[in-house]
Protein backbone atom coordinates (compact mmCIF):
# COMPACT_ATOMS: atom_id res chain seq x y z
CA UNK A 1 0.00 0.00 0.00
CA UNK A 2 1.29 3.63 -0.93
CA UNK A 3 1.74 6.18 1.27
CA UNK A 4 -0.61 8.46 -0.70
CA UNK A 5 -3.18 5.77 -0.24
CA UNK A 6 -2.64 4.92 3.79
CA UNK A 7 -2.65 9.08 4.41
CA UNK A 8 -5.97 9.00 2.16
CA UNK A 9 -7.78 6.35 3.97
CA UNK A 10 -6.81 8.15 7.32
CA UNK A 11 -7.82 11.59 5.50
CA UNK A 12 -11.28 9.91 4.97
CA UNK A 13 -12.21 8.95 8.09
CA UNK A 14 -10.44 11.95 10.27
CA UNK A 15 -12.63 14.23 8.56
CA UNK A 16 -15.78 12.52 9.75
CA UNK A 17 -14.37 11.67 13.23
CA UNK A 18 -14.51 14.26 16.55
CA UNK A 19 -11.23 15.92 16.73
CA UNK A 20 -8.76 13.09 18.90
CA UNK A 21 -7.35 15.49 21.27
CA UNK A 22 -3.69 15.43 20.42
CA UNK A 23 -1.10 14.33 17.81
CA UNK A 24 -0.71 11.12 16.74
CA UNK A 25 1.65 9.62 14.77
CA UNK A 26 1.34 6.27 12.92
CA UNK A 27 5.30 4.93 12.15
CA UNK A 28 4.27 2.56 9.01
CA UNK A 29 7.42 0.82 7.90
CA UNK A 30 9.42 3.37 8.84
CA UNK A 31 7.14 6.16 7.63
CA UNK A 32 5.79 8.94 9.44
CA UNK A 33 1.70 9.62 8.69
CA UNK A 34 0.73 12.10 11.61
CA UNK A 35 -2.79 13.07 12.82
CA UNK A 36 -3.05 16.12 14.16
CA UNK A 37 -6.32 16.34 15.84
CA UNK A 38 -5.46 18.89 18.72
CA UNK A 39 -7.44 21.90 17.35
CA UNK A 40 -11.08 21.45 16.28
CA UNK A 41 -10.54 18.49 13.38
CA UNK A 42 -8.53 15.87 12.61
CA UNK A 43 -5.50 16.78 10.37
CA UNK A 44 -3.49 14.34 8.46
CA UNK A 45 -0.15 14.77 6.44
CA UNK A 46 3.11 12.79 5.78
CA UNK A 47 5.25 13.92 8.84
CA UNK A 48 8.17 13.02 11.10
CA UNK A 49 7.19 15.45 13.51
CA UNK A 50 6.87 14.88 17.39
CA UNK A 51 3.64 13.30 18.69
CA UNK A 52 1.70 12.76 21.48
CA UNK A 53 1.34 8.99 20.70
CA UNK A 54 3.60 7.02 18.19
CA UNK A 55 2.35 3.57 16.94
CA UNK A 56 4.77 1.83 15.13
CA UNK A 57 3.82 -1.36 12.34
CA UNK A 58 4.19 -2.58 9.21
CA UNK A 59 1.57 -1.50 6.23
CA UNK A 60 0.64 -5.20 6.14
CA UNK A 61 -0.33 -5.03 9.84
CA UNK A 62 -2.15 -2.14 9.20
CA UNK A 63 -4.32 -3.13 6.29
CA UNK A 64 -5.14 -6.43 8.53
CA UNK A 65 -6.47 -3.70 11.47
CA UNK A 66 -8.26 -1.81 8.71
CA UNK A 67 -10.13 -4.88 7.23
CA UNK A 68 -10.57 -6.75 10.46
CA UNK A 69 -8.65 -9.38 10.32
CA UNK A 70 -6.18 -8.61 13.08
CA UNK A 71 -7.57 -8.05 16.90
CA UNK A 72 -5.69 -4.96 18.20
CA UNK A 73 -4.97 -5.81 21.60
CA UNK A 74 -3.56 -9.48 20.46
CA UNK A 75 -1.42 -7.39 17.81
CA UNK A 76 0.08 -4.81 20.41
CA UNK A 77 0.70 -8.31 22.67
CA UNK A 78 2.87 -10.09 20.37
CA UNK A 79 4.79 -7.26 19.32
CA UNK A 80 3.20 -6.27 15.79
CA UNK A 81 2.23 -3.00 16.96
CA UNK A 82 4.03 -1.19 19.64
CA UNK A 83 3.10 2.30 21.05
CA UNK A 84 4.56 5.03 22.93
CA UNK A 85 3.30 7.87 24.73
CA UNK A 86 -0.14 8.54 25.46
CA UNK A 87 -2.05 5.33 25.58
CA UNK A 88 -5.46 7.04 26.28
CA UNK A 89 -4.61 8.67 22.60
CA UNK A 90 -3.74 5.15 21.26
CA UNK A 91 -6.93 3.63 22.67
CA UNK A 92 -8.95 6.82 19.82
CA UNK A 93 -7.30 4.60 16.97
CA UNK A 94 -10.43 2.50 16.55
CA UNK A 95 -12.52 5.89 15.45
CA UNK A 96 -10.27 6.12 12.89
CA UNK A 97 -9.69 2.46 10.93
CA UNK A 98 -12.80 0.92 9.75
Amino acid sequence: MSLEKMIAQFEKRASTSEPIGGKLKFKVDGVGILIDGASNTNIVKASDEEADCTISLTAEVLRKLRDGELNPMMAVMSGEIKITGDMGLAMKVQSLMG
